[in-house]
């Protein structure tokens, strides 16, 4: 049982972002810091990118733990109403799947960095992610 009332929950939870979240805007100044320039949110592109760099033919997804249902010590599986998480988070996981071979088809390199990297050092993943942009890699993820 939710221990709050519906409004409430439905109040906190349209609080929470899908852009310019901490750990993207973590990711943001770091690159920019390095001296990359992006574009932000491509609609036209699958996916809605949060980091597109087309100079490197590159996009960036920053991932919540949470939403995208990583395996790590951030992701815990919600008490109540558990098919319904089940459900929202595999659907999410699903949608990722489908937009990463949407990018790879259209010759896009993909880099995912997930928020628990962002949040045990933001210094080291955008390092490693700067490292993987100067590269011909295809894919990258970071996570902690």
């Amino acid at each position: 049982m939710d221990i709050v009332d519906q409004a409430t929950r439905s109040r906190m939870m349209s609080g929470i972002r899908g852009k310019d979240t901490k750990p993207e805007l973590a990711v943001r100044r770091g690159l920019h810091a390095l001296g990359f320039r992006y574009r932000l949110h491509q609609r036209r592109l699958p996916g809605n990118p949060d980091v597109v760099l087309p100079r490197y033919g590159a996009v960036v997804f920053v991932h919540g733990c949470f939403w995208h249902g990583h395996d790590c010590r951030l992701f815990k599986q919600p008490g109540t109403r558990q098919e319904f998480w089940r459900t929202k988070i595999g659907r999410n996981r699903e949608n990722d799947q489908k937009h990463l071979a949407a990018l790879l088809e259209a010759g896009w390199r993909v880099g995912t960095v997930w928020e628990c990297a962002i949040r045990t050092d933001p210094a080291v993943a955008v390092q490693r992610l700067s490292e993987w942009l100067r590269s011909n890699d295809e894919l990258c993820e970071i996570k902690s």
